[in-house]
């Protein structure tokens, strides 16, 4: 569910988990401690891409849907943990996004240095009230450091899904390319930035993403229960279980 991919100095790790790429337990797992052991393998820089035309659609609703409480709180664990290994990762992180990008799709986007998003009908956002589910602080940092807090807001709150040329007009992403180039040019993005002075590189680096380091630190101190008493409570559960219906009807 999840390949690794060399191309010399840097890292490839692509979701791999048919057919949505949808971020269930095992998969989040496996990528926080692909994220985590890339500097000890060898790399010096990561790519996080999935298929063409599709990044990831997200959380695997129904897979969460059957955990209980001790689950989902192991589960948001992870999550949380994976979002804290991209955004504090020691090595430059590159989003190559091939496609749609939905809710937890978008959000391991944030987490990464740059982002490269097929141009096209592709959509990416933080759909997450339109499911019945708030958004994190962390996560709303990390989008309000992109857009600045007004845009952020009123997308976070409507739950907005955008097309890739307003992703780039507005700054969720930092770049289009066609869908069978996003790989390549995340990769020229990681290799050009490997080709700095590694240490002046590496320093100014950490530095400037400071502030979403104590963003992670806070998520990661912070008590879960709201997520899970938000999680469990009869208006998410309701609708979660009304858009798996849904979508069952119309596979």
């Amino acid at each position: 569910m999840l390949e690794t991919i060399r191309h010399d100095a840097v890292l490839e790790l692509r979701l791999a988990r048919p057919p949505a790429n949808a971020l269930d337990p095992a998969l989040v797992r496996a990528l926080r401690e692909a994220v985590q052991a890339a500097p000890a393998g060898g790399a010096r820089a990561i790519v996080l891409s999935g298929r063409p035309g599709l990044f990831s659609a997200g959380l695997d609703v129904p897979a969460l849907l059957a955990l209980d409480r001790a689950g989902m709180r192991a589960f948001w664990a992870d999550f949380n943990g994976v979002m804290a290994a991209l955004g504090r990762s020691p090595l430059p992180v590159a989003a190559a996004i091939g496609g749609h990008s939905p809710a937890g799709g978008a959000v391991l986007a944030l987490f990464c240095d740059w982002r490269v998003m097929a141009r096209g009908a592709y959509r990416i956002g933080l759909n997450e009230v339109q499911v019945g589910l708030s958004v994190p602080a962390a996560i709303q940092f990390a989008l309000r450091r992109l857009l600045g807090a007004h845009r952020a807001e009123r997308l976070l709150v409507a739950g907005a899904m955008i097309e890739s040329d307003e992703a780039h007009r507005i700054g969720f992403v930092d770049e289009l390319a066609d869908a069978d180039a996003v790989v390549a040019r995340a990769i020229e993005w990681c290799r050009a930035h490997l080709a700095l002075p590694p240490e002046a590189m590496a320093e100014t680096r950490r530095i400037a993403r400071a502030d979403l380091h104590a963003a992670l630190d806070d998520a990661q101190r912070a008590d879960d229960s709201a997520f899970l008493e938000r999680w469990f409570s009869d208006e998410t559960q309701t609708t979660l279980r009304a858009l798996v219906a849904r979508l069952k009807a119309k596979a």
